[in-house]
């Protein structure tokens, strides 16, 4: 079945920087071909769409993050990134990606930053 595999989560100061992968398994439909997205926790039960990346490598990206961090991807590696830069104590959450339309998620990596 197909998997998701986040991992690069940890604990960073403010202003620091971390870089979380996303490893796709197990998947009969091509990676290529898909868009990819970085979502975290928001209000409640509802996870806050953080970044997302196309096909054709284009970007975007929630407001709280843009020109903080940045999306890319790896099609030969089934991987995507999520470059963390300039992080604040409120980017503290669990990360988790997505193949967008669809119902596979990572399980998630927690992020702390402390002030």
């Amino acid at each position: 079945q197909v998997q998701l595999v986040e991992s690069g989560g940890g604990l960073a100061q403010a202003g620091g920087s971390l870089t979380l992968s996303c490893t796709v398994s197990g998947a009969s439909f091509s990676f290529s071909s898909r868009q990819l997205a970085w979502f975290r926790q928001g209000t409640g039960s509802r996870r806050e769409l953080v970044a997302s990346i196309k096909p054709d490598g284009s970007q975007s990206y929630a407001a709280s993050v843009e020109g903080r961090f940045t999306i890319s991807r790896v099609n030969a590696e089934y991987t995507v990134f999520l470059q963390m830069d300039n992080l604040k104590p409120e980017d503290t959450n669990v990360y988790h990606c997505n193949i967008v339309g669809s119902a596979y998620w990572g399980q998630g990596t927690q992020v702390t930053v402390s002030s």
